[in-house]
């Protein structure tokens, strides 16, 4: 244990020696890779090893735990810039779907315009009304068809019963030349009759 003191005093006293030799010492060497991780690895294979442990020169820690404050504070600004942008096009997209919720309304409203036809005061779906219409239509074209067919008939009885009666007015003036005629020869045999008894009398 006393041989063990004065190894254990050596040790630490290197220790100091080297972290304040590290920090009075100026690190000359330059790193080509400026990111995290090359400087994390820059950092490593500058660094020296004793009895297991690794001696850090302090300037290259506090340029990584410089730029690893400065590569947070760019995430960090970049993620706000990036909510503010989400959080407009949230926004954005809020008011689109309003301006689309209500275009859609007004096409609804529009096709139930175009879809809606009000004859005397009453509202009709334009299905509606045109298979009334068309229903209507059809019935006035049957109205049509039974009238011209019932004229049809008539007209045939009318000429029909004119025929009958010319034919009868027909007969009838035969008659009447007929019965002139009889008449005229009846009153001619009459006269002749009357000259011969006017001339048996007046011998």
């Amino acid at each position: 244990m006393q041989k063990l003191k004065p190894t254990l005093l050596f040790l630490g006293a290197m220790l100091i020696l080297n972290v304040a030799f590290g920090q009075a010492k100026q690190d000359t060497s330059k790193n080509t890779d400026p990111s995290l991780n090359g400087q994390y690895e820059f950092m490593l294979r500058k660094s020296k090893s004793l009895y297991g442990a690794r001696l850090i020169n302090p300037t290259r820690l506090s340029s990584l735990w410089k730029s690893v404050n400065d590569t947070l504070r760019k995430e960090r600004r970049e993620l706000q810039v990036a909510r503010k942008e989400i959080k407009t096009q949230t926004d954005n997209i809020a008011s689109l779907k309003g301006e689309v919720s209500g275009k859609e309304n007004s096409l609804a409203s529009a096709n139930a315009s175009v879809n809606e036809i009000s004859f005397l005061g009453i509202s009709f779906n334009k299905g509606t009304y045109n298979t009334i219409v068309w229903a209507l239509i059809i019935l006035l074209a049957i109205g049509l068809a039974v009238v011209i067919i019932q004229s049809g008939k008539f007209r045939k009885e009318a000429t029909y019963r004119t025929q009958l009666y010319q034919e009868v007015a027909d007969e009838f003036q035969a008659h009447k030349v007929k019965a002139k005629d009889k008449e005229m020869k009846l009153a001619r045999e009459l006269q002749d009759e009357r000259n011969k008894w006017d001339d048996a009398r007046g011998r």
